[in-house]
Parts: C-alpha cells; sequence; structure tokens
C-alpha cells in the first residue's frame, strides 16, 4: 500500500512539473480553449475577438532562475545607476535569459523578441557558434590591444572588407555605433579640410557629444553646443513634404549648401532605413542625388549602416546598396557583434591615410574576443542564409501587416525592407496625427501577450519590429495575430 501511495505521488509530482514546463513555454491569449490553429483560422479568429492560443512550439527548456527579484533590481538601479536610464514598459520585465529569437523573464515566461536588444541581435540570443568562438578566444587570450599583433583582428578585418563594394576595404574597430560615426565624422573633416557636415532630419546618429549633433530629434538631444552641423529635410515618403519625389529633396541639400555654408562641405551622413526615427526608408533614388551634390561641394559620404548592415534588409546586404550608391565611409555596429560592444568604419585608403598624421588608438576597438566574435557572426549570417531568409520571412511579415492595414484605420503606414519593419499609428488617416495614446496602450497588451517590440519615431507611434534573424513566418504570424487582437480589444 504505502509502495501504491508513492508511485502517485511522485507521478502527481511529475504531472505538476510537466505542467509547469508547459506553461512556461506557452504564452496563452485570453480564451478558454487550448488547440492550435492555423495563420489563416488565427487571423479570422482575432478578428471575430478569438485570438491564436500559443507562442509558436520551440524545443527549449529556459534553466530555473534563482536570483533576484525585478522589483529588487530596480530599486537598486534607482539608486546606484544614473536617472537618464529608461525602462519600457509600466511595470519593467527582469529578462534573465535568452535562444534565438526568444527572451525569458524571472519566471521562466517566453516572449517573442520582435526588437532584438535595439536591432543588436543578428544571430540569434546566446547562437552556440558565436559562444563557441568567443568562449574559445577567452580561454587564450582577452586583451592585449594592437600594440601587439593576434590574427583575430587581421582575419576579422579581412572578413568584413570582403563584404564591401568598390575600394572600401580599411578597417578601423571602436566599441559602438556613436562611437564609429565619431570617428567618421573626424575622417572627413581632416580629410576634406573642412568643417559643415550634413544629416537628416529624423535621423539618429549616437548619444555622444559631437554625434548628438547629428541626430536629429530632440527626445534625443540635449542643449549643447553642436558646431556646423547642418539638418535637411528628410525624405520621408509617408510624412515628407515632397513625398517621394527624391529630386526636391536633393534640391534643399543643393540650397542649404549654397545660402547655409561657405559652399564647401565636409560629409553628409545618412541611414538608409532610420531607425530610431521610426524605420523611415528614403525615398528611392534620393541617396544617388545627394552624393553626387555632396562631391562637387568637396565633401564624402558616409553611409550609417548600424541598423541596416548585414543583411537584414533582405533585398541587399548593406542598406545603401538599395539606392545604388558607394559611400566613401560606412559606419556599423549592433547586429556586427550580436551583442558584443563592437563597431568599426569602413573607408578607402586614401580616406585613412589622413589618420596617420597622429596616434590613432583604441584600447579595446578590436580586441580578441570581440573579433572572434564577430568573426563568426559573419561566417553564421553566410551559413544559415540569413540575408534570404530575412527577404523572405520579411516579405510575408509586411504582407500580413498590410492586410491587417487593410481592416484597421489605426494603421497609417506599414514600411521597411526585408526584418526592419515598422508600423506607424495614427488616430486620422488623412491628417496623419500620430496616435500616441493608442500606441503606448497597444505596447503593453502586446507584452501581455508574449511580443516585445520596440518604438521609434519623434512621437513614440511608430512600432519597429526589428527582430533577431533568425525570426520565422510562424512567428511572424503570431506577432500580427496578437496586434490584431490588441487592437480589435481598443
Amino acid at each position: 500500500m504505502a509502495m501504491v501511495q508513492r508511485r502517485i505521488l511522485r507521478r502527481t509530482v511529475e504531472e505538476a512539473k510537466a505542467k509547469l514546463n508547459f506553461n512556461r513555454n506557452r504564452t496563452l491569449f485570453p480564451c478558454s480553449s487550448f488547440s492550435t490553429v492555423t495563420s489563416s483560422s488565427s487571423a479570422a479568429a482575432a478578428a471575430s475577438g478569438g485570438a491564436p492560443r500559443q507562442l509558436p512550439v520551440f524545443d527549449y527548456q529556459p534553466k530555473p532562475y534563482n536570483g533576484p527579484s525585478a522589483d529588487e533590481i530596480l530599486e537598486k538601479r534607482k539608486k546606484f545607476l544614473g536617472p537618464s536610464l529608461f525602462y519600457y514598459y509600466q511595470k519593467p520585465l527582469n529578462i534573465v535569459e535568452g535562444k534565438m529569437q526568444y527572451l525569458f523573464d524571472e519566471s521562466g515566461r517566453r516572449y517573442l523578441d520582435a526588437i532584438a536588444g535595439v536591432v543588436t541581435v543578428s544571430c540569434g540570443h546566446c547562437h552556440p557558434d558565436v559562444l563557441n568562438a568567443i568562449m574559445e578566444q577567452s580561454k587564450l587570450l582577452q586583451h592585449a590591444t594592437t600594440i601587439y599583433l593576434h590574427h583575430a583582428i587581421a582575419d576579422f578585418a579581412e572578413a568584413l572588407a570582403s563584404k564591401m563594394p568598390g575600394n572600401l576595404k580599411v578597417v578601423y574597430f571602436v566599441n559602438s555605433g556613436s562611437e564609429a560615426n565619431e570617428l567618421a565624422m573626424l575622417m572627413a573633416r581632416l580629410y576634406t579640410g573642412n568643417l559643415g557636415m550634413i544629416s537628416l532630419r529624423n535621423a539618429y546618429h549616437g548619444g555622444s557629444s559631437n554625434t548628438i549633433g547629428l541626430t536629429a530629434l530632440n527626445t534625443w538631444k540635449y542643449p549643447i553646443p553642436e558646431g556646423e552641423i547642418h539638418h535637411v529635410v528628410n525624405p520621408d515618403p509617408f510624412r515628407g513634404v515632397f513625398g517621394s519625389d527624391a529630386t526636391r529633396y536633393a534640391k534643399d541639400v543643393q540650397d542649404h549648401i549654397d545660402y547655409g555654408t561657405s559652399g564647401k562641405v565636409a560629409g553628409f551622413i545618412a541611414e538608409t532605413i532610420q531607425g530610431a526615427g521610426g524605420a523611415v526608408e528614403l525615398a528611392p533614388g534620393y541617396l544617388k542625388q545627394v552624393y553626387d551634390i555632396v562631391h562637387k561641394a568637396g565633401g564624402v559620404c558616409i553611409a550609417d549602416e548600424v541598423q541596416t548592415g548585414f543583411g537584414r534588409t533582405g533585398s541587399h546586404y548593406w542598406g545603401f546598396e538599395t539606392q545604388g550608391v558607394i559611400p566613401d565611409i560606412v559606419t556599423m555596429a549592433k547586429g556586427i557583434g550580436n551583442g558584443l560592444p563592437l563597431g568599426a568604419v569602413v573607408t578607402t585608403p586614401e580616406i585613412a591615410n589622413v589618420m596617420a598624421q597622429k596616434i590613432q588608438f583604441n584600447t579595446f576597438g578590436g580586441n580578441p574576443v570581440c573579433s572572434a566574435g564577430g568573426l563568426a557572426v559573419l561566417r553564421v549570417l553566410d551559413k544559415e542564409k540569413r540575408q534570404a531568409h530575412c527577404a523572405d520571412v520579411g516579405s510575408h511579415l509586411i504582407g500580413r501587416l498590410r492586410s491587417l492595414q487593410d481592416r484597421h484605420d489605426i494603421i497609417g503606414d506599414v514600411r521597411g525592407r526585408g526584418l526592419m519593419v515598422g508600423v506607424e499609428l495614427v488616430t486620422d488617416r488623412k491628417e496623419k496625427t500620430p496616435a500616441k495614446a493608442e500606441t503606448a496602450i497597444l505596447f503593453e497588451k502586446m507584452r501581455e501577450l508574449g511580443v516585445l517590440l520596440g518604438k521609434g519615431g519623434l512621437h513614440g507611434n511608430v512600432f519597429r519590429i526589428k527582430p533577431p534573424m533568425c525570426f520565422t513566418k510562424d512567428d511572424a504570424d503570431f506577432l500580427v495575430d496578437a496586434l490584431d487582437y490588441a487592437i480589435s480589444k481598443l
């Protein structure tokens, strides 16, 4: 009898554990049935008030978390970290583990990561190939700087240069996108002998004391001297004053040079798809015209690929290629390291030579661990054909979002390429009035449903969908169905 009771007890415990693990790895919407539905039927269900039942199946079990709670961490952050730090959600998440396109909180709940550490996780959270490269190098040598030779930085530079068109063959390694854009601006000014820089309104190029001048969103700027920086009209096909007319936007650049400078400039910098500005893709043909104008004014052209690089747009490896141009300088960070503090500037030998006038040194730039990890990222993206994957999944995602736009007037615009997508919400489609309050509500609701989005645009009314590049069509369907459900409940 005792043996039977022990067996029953053991079976009860095992069943309870199994149920706990099942619940940890699924996200239920408010509905009574646990049955799985197809993407087409789930869309219909969402429209009628139902919803898809759970996140796509994912064969991974997070480790038990025994660390401090979210409340304890938040209290410590407020006490010891700067008050400028912000966090998402009214009740901030304590994210303790990540695997590929998913994140797990302290309770073991799984979320679909649709913002990828602010467009940083390219291969996927904790990708085994990248982790292995980092750990193996860490066992041998973590740091020595470029005053000594080490093959990792040279191998990485060679691999990165092989991805660049034209004569973009000289690589400088730094630690972030802001640092990369600082260095690019310094190169432009030294090489041309001019000071004036031109960037786009709605642009984000960093938060350091110099790149904050290139940035043109007041929410990111402090009232400090910016010096010789001109912000031209943004060639935004949705909100721009000239629609998609690249020629009229380019004329504004010429006017700025003619009326606002000596006639000579140091350089022009632009993202091909603006990130923090709300996934705004530039008017077709714009960069080709502007590059010609800037070159005639003695300047160099800089492409900020911090968010658009490494195949994320799907159609091309680099964002600038979508505009049919080759820049003089390219900056990159974020996805280059899949989460490592890594950035790079790539330029021509002619421009690079100007930096040899003085000592140019970066203590941590190109350290062995980051170089090994960065090289592993390039290899993973090639091996797993992530550019083609982004094109395929991104096309599916954008198509489904545009179908959603047909049904919900609050969706004013769906834009982007590959897995760099923006959904702009408005209260009036004709006036394009930003739906700020509604976006905030939907942002919280999507988190409740298991989807972590980003926000962008000056008014915070654009959902930024820029997930790890292993994001699947099933993930895309889950995201769109969740958004459909959330909007229907507004």
